[in-house]
């Protein structure tokens, strides 16, 4: 098997969603500084992520969608019909410089992504995982679904089993829509309940598509390793799927403002490791996560889990200088602890396995043998 790839572009770098969205911060630009210092990341294994042009986007989303979001980001305005209608100049959705750009970006390089790994192979988009965006508007910070685009790449080069893992905090409510009933595509989404977008409930199966299982706030990695191992695993392995996307958002980690999970980085790289060899086709995406520190730590991590990389106990000068360089508005931006910024992993957080979580496990296992 081919060694892993990872996709990226400076792009990421210096455009934000604006100085008050929580897509303030830097996270794939810190995730690339932080692989480079530490050896990792460097012109063999890394791609420029190409900005996929409308006609790729057509596989999933309307033209005229596409053109009102090219259209915004030239104007640098719309129009309140536009914003009805497509949900773009929005809060969650604002205009911003690259609106069109950006997400053009990271949907190329999960595009490119499912084409690297067509003959085998490990591809790693962290700019990628925008899984609420719809065919025709913008949606939670999504503007365009890329991970449903790449999913479409890699049927439509004629694979019929995908096996799709949602880690985020919050439900994958776009890639459900966009596979209801499908026979090629098993998703599993772990997201936390009464969170935004408030689907996903446990008996919604998307026409037994999908295994969803909403959490309750708290959930630690003990918890996290009964979800893996009696559901996330099961149930891919069953499905002998010819690829496998792995959505890994970063907002499930104990210090992410917008979720009220509190699982440890430790949780993500398990599941990325157990999950990387469970097909010959890995694409593995970021997705959510707005505290700067938690998501350039975990995602880093990643890559490294991906690589067989071992995980220094403590960073070298100047890799903690990337992690010094952060800010972030927020009062714990002002009151950083150690560990965001000597090293990757955070300490495990055990805990007991909630019996609400044991019963839900029971109920979708029963299901995975069906």
């Amino acid at each position: 098997m081919h060694n892993p790839i990872f996709i990226g572009s400076e792009i990421y770098r210096h455009s934000t969603y604006g100085s008050k969205h929580p897509l303030a911060i830097p996270r794939v630009s810190t995730v690339m500084d932080l692989c480079r210092a530490l050896g990792w990341l460097n012109s063999g294994n890394y791609r420029v992520s190409p900005c996929a042009k409308p006609s790729a986007l057509h596989r999933f989303h309307t033209p005229d969608y596409i053109e009102a979001l090219q259209a915004a980001e030239k104007a640098q305005s719309v129009s309140d019909d536009v914003r009805a209608t497509y949900a773009l100049g929005t809060l969650s959705n604002p205009v911003f410089p690259e609106m069109y750009r950006r997400p053009a970006t990271a949907a190329g390089g999960s595009m490119l992504g499912a084409e690297l790994i067509r003959d085998g192979g490990i591809v790693f988009n962290p700019a990628g995982g925008t899984h609420h965006g719809l065919p025709d508007r913008a949606n939670g910070f999504c503007y365009l679904n890329d991970p449903v685009l790449a999913i479409l790449t890699l049927l439509q080069m004629g694979l019929d089993r995908v096996a799709y893992i949602d880690i985020d905090a919050h439900h994958c409510d776009g890639v459900e829509a966009a596979f209801q009933d499908s026979d090629k595509v098993r998703m599993i989404s772990i997201h936390e309940c009464r969170r935004w977008p408030f689907t996903g409930r446990l008996e919604d199966d998307a026409g037994g598509a999908a295994f969803n299982l909403p959490v309750a706030r708290g959930l630690n990695d003990d918890e996290f390793d009964a979800i893996l191992d009696q559901l996330i695993l099961p149930a891919t392995e069953a499905f002998k799927p010819q690829a496998l996307v792995l959505q890994c958002g970063a907002d499930a980690v104990a210090e992410d403002p917008l979720s009220r999970l509190t699982l440890s980085n430790n949780s993500h790289w398990k599941a990325v490791a157990a999950l990387k060899g469970l097909a010959p086709r890995v694409l593995v995406l970021g997705g959510g996560g707005y505290n700067p520190w938690s998501v350039g730590r975990l995602w880093t991590g990643v890559w490294a889990t991906l690589n067989g990389f071992d995980i220094p106990k403590t960073l070298a000068e100047d890799t903690q200088s990337i992690l010094s360089a952060l800010n972030w508005k927020r009062r714990a931006g002002r009151n950083r602890p150690n560990h965001w910024l000597r090293s990757l992993r955070d300490a495990p957080n055990h805990g007991h396995i909630r019996p609400e979580l044991k019963e839900d496990l029971r109920q979708l296992r029963a299901r995975i043998s069906q």
